[in-house]
């Protein structure tokens, strides 16, 4: 068992031999699939859904709120054990332990966030054979996904004194190209970082804002690919290839409202919810050049907290905390709110998007299927699939599911 001090600024190993795992039908390579977005392409509903569900297999990974991910026939999820950060590779057949691995990340948790333990809480994206994690405290590592072997750990505790936020690290890394995305930094201060997948070295930073717990993603703007990220003062585009600023919209973290849920990108417009403070359309626009941010619609009647809401057809599908917490269904062209299911519906869900239905996990361990469209709350589905905290994105798979509890990773089956 590989143990790395917490602290270890940046560690380069090899790389020779190192091959990507197969190909499969499901390549769930990060929060919310491939494209961050909670779509389920390859995901065919059934007639009839089933009454109950079967667990597969069940494997004890540890706490956290990340996703599992999915490559090949290989599951890899990350963990706490302890005073330790786990990374696990599992069989996605069996649950049996092809690779495990483990370093030391000491955490003390903030004030008023104890309920939800030491993490971690950002989920792991896979790309080139490679995982990328982001523990806790703000240190992003490279694994071999074949083997487990440690690539490169890279933090930036030097320049800011710690790489993480008041609650701990929270956002997501992406990937694109040969780079891996990703803002660290406190609340008063950070930047938005590109580094090399192979070498962790710094391709560039971007601005000076603190981080916060939304998570970056990847748009085509008016031919222009660039990062959206949500940080502690403002949603901004930024240059994948440069690192350039492109446009800003501020929308800060204002008192104890924090900046969590990440935005959904749709047909050239951001969707940004924020608790306490409603859900708005943000259009980016370039003309000669110059960029500029439209505000198409707002409205307050339902907010994101923690929860990332997901699009289906021209929906989109969140979870409000208005209400002690509840479902909602708004009309993206217009804003408008079509349903609102019961409060008291929970703290927190999380959302995927397949042909004709939304799957929504609450944080009590219920999965509901919801069908999509109409002016309604329609649940076709229910199961029990854990007896609680489930706040780590699931995984959707040809024929069930991958759900993450407080300690457990469960492969549960649709049936025939």
């Amino acid at each position: 068992m590989l143990r790395i001090a917490a602290l270890a600024l940046f560690v380069v190993c090899s790389v020779s031999g190192r091959s990507p795992l197969p190909a499969a039908d499901v390549f769930w390579t990060g929060m919310l699939g491939p494209n961050r977005d909670g779509w389920v392409s390859y995901f065919q509903p059934p007639e009839q859904w089933p009454d109950g569900l079967k667990a597969k297999w069940r494997a004890e990974v540890g706490t956290g709120y990340g996703s599992p991910l999915v490559a090949g026939d290989h599951v890899f999820q990350h963990g706490r054990q302890g005073q330790d950060e786990v990374v696990w590779c599992l069989d996605l057949n069996s649950g049996n332990v092809v690779w495990q691995n483990s370093y030391k990340v000491p955490f003390e948790i903030g004030g008023g966030a104890e309920k939800h333990g030491k993490g971690p809480k950002s989920s792991p994206v896979y790309a080139n054979g490679r995982l990328f994690t982001m523990s806790i405290i703000g240190q992003l590592s490279a694994w071999d996904g074949v083997n487990g072997d440690l690539l490169w750990r890279r933090d930036y505790d030097a320049r800011f004194g710690k790489s993480r936020p008041y609650w701990g690290a929270a956002t997501s890394p992406i990937v694109d190209q040969d780079h891996v995305f990703v803002h660290f930094g406190t609340d008063e201060k950070g930047a938005l970082v590109a580094l090399s997948q192979e070498t962790g070295e710094e391709a560039w930073t971007q601005g000076s804002d603190g981080a916060s717990y939304s998570s970056p993603l990847l748009v085509d703007f008016d031919g222009v690919r660039q990062i959206v990220e949500w940080n502690h003062r403002a949603l901004m585009g930024v240059e994948c290839s440069t690192g350039r600023l492109l446009w800003e919209y501020e929308f800060p973290h204002e008192g104890s409202n924090q900046n969590m849920p990440t935005p959904v990108a749709y047909h050239g417009r951001i969707l940004l919810g924020a608790e306490n403070r409603g859900l708005h359309s943000l259009e980016p626009q370039q003309k000669n050049g110059e960029w500029t941010v439209q505000n198409r619609w707002s409205q307050h009647k339902v907010a994101l907290d923690m929860s990332t809401a997901v699009i289906n057809g021209n929906l989109l599908y969140g979870f409000s905390h208005y209400g002690k917490g509840r479902l909602f269904c708004v009309n993206v062209a217009t804003g408008e709110v079509l349903w609102q299911g019961p409060g008291r519906s929970g703290e927190n869900a999380t959302f995927l998007s397949l042909p004709g239905h939304v799957a929504a996990l609450t944080d009590s361990g219920e999965l509901q299927i919801l069908i999509a469209g109409g002016k309604k709350q329609e649940i076709v589905a229910s199961w029990r699939v854990a007896d609680g905290r489930t706040w780590a994105p699931p995984v959707l798979l040809p024929n069930g599911i991958l759900v993450k509890d407080h300690k457990t990773l469960t492969r549960w089956s649709f049936g025939k």
